[in-house]
């Protein structure tokens, strides 16, 4: 069978790489597409990809893998939702856009208010198959040990802390976090690791870089694969992003400010000034270590490093029971708004 994996932000690389090695076990073909604002991010840049998405038409796909929102209606194969996080209480994430044939869920979280909302509209499937990009949990949570080790030591710390907010305007903490989190560090058994998403506006980038400098347990990183630097760290801290709920299922504490959903199973404040106060507790204390279970059994169960191997096996049964899609039936609006986007299919 013939694989897209469809990138249009540099986050659906470590999200989709773990299906590509599935592909080559498998012997399936695949081509990445790569929006040409990310190509020199690209990090397998020997394998078959492409910015064009006539090369896509041209290519005549069985299954799309998208871990995004949009993907052209008129390009033929499965067109297939994976999703780039698990915050659903951000706005948009239950959002039917009708671009995608097949949903996979990361979890009964998600997959039931899918299936609702299947009954609903009734033009795309749901299966349930656990998120790809936290295969690593299944298979090697303490790879990182020794790196953790060496970063202690070479900064003389105890404890790591990652600060790793939303770049959504509306919820990010970051315009009010800089001196509190410049106090934290005033704690020098602390290494404070900062990891910041990449639309995140560029004056909190500076902002927090200039903090690094000034400070040698203040690190910024720019590695895009966020899931390293989850694994060294002993706690977290962020306001309303996906990543608190990939942290929760390492079983390590979160301090969040302001987060929007509806049942936070974490220690979450609107007082900025008690950041010090909240992360000395909760790594002493960790009073949330019960409700964690929560997220562990309702946002994605599996722990078995497979999520990747059975999003592969599900779209090949999928299709071998209703065939591959050549398009998807759009209203003139959806249509319109594709168009602006990857422009209109070509003629051949």
């Amino acid at each position: 069978m013939k694989f897209i994996l469809f990138c249009q932000n540099n986050y659906a690389f470590g999200i989709l790489a773990p299906i590509k090695a599935v592909l080559i076990e498998k012997g399936h073909d695949y081509i990445w597409f790569v929006a040409d604002k990310i190509v020199n991010e690209f990090p397998f840049k020997t394998e078959n990809h492409t910015n064009l998405i006539s090369d896509l038409e041209s290519y005549k796909s069985d299954v799309i893998f998208v871990p995004g929102n949009q993907v052209p209606h008129y390009l033929r194969g499965l067109k297939t939702q994976i999703f780039h996080g698990l915050a659903g209480e951000k706005k948009g994430h239950f959002r039917i856009r009708h671009y995608f044939d097949l949903y996979l869920t990361q979890g009964p979280y998600f997959t039931d208010t899918f299936n609702l909302l299947k009954q609903k509209h009734k033009d795309f499937d749901v299966i349930e198959t656990g998120w790809p990009k936290l295969d690593i949990y299944g298979r090697d949570k303490a790879g990182f040990n020794s790196e953790k080790e060496a970063l202690l030591k070479t900064y003389n710390a105890k404890t790591i802390l990652l600060y790793a907010p939303t770049f959504s305007p509306k919820l990010t903490s970051a315009p009010y976090l800089v001196n509190h989190i410049k106090a934290l560090a005033n704690n020098k058994d602390y290494l404070i690791l900062l990891k910041f998403h990449p639309l995140m506006d560029k004056s909190w980038v500076d902002a927090y870089e200039s903090l690094a400098k000034a400070h040698k347990n203040i690190v910024y990183q720019t590695e895009k694969n966020i899931i390293k630097f989850l694994l060294l760290s002993d706690l977290l801290i962020s306001d309303t992003s996906s990543v608190i709920y990939e942290f929760l299922l390492l079983d390590k504490p979160v301090v969040s400010f302001n987060n929007i959903s509806k049942n936070i199973n974490w220690e979450d404040s609107s007082d900025f000034s008690e950041l010090e106060n909240l992360v000395e507790n909760n790594l002493k204390v960790d009073p949330f270590a019960k409700s964690r279970a929560y997220i562990c059994e309702q946002f994605h169960p599996y722990n078995d490093g497979k999520s990747a191997l059975r999003m592969v096996d599900s779209v090949c049964d999928y299709i071998k029971e209703n065939g591959v899609p050549e398009k998807r039936k759009l209203s003139f609006l959806r249509k319109l708004k594709i168009y602006s986007i990857f422009g209109k299919p070509s003629k051949r």
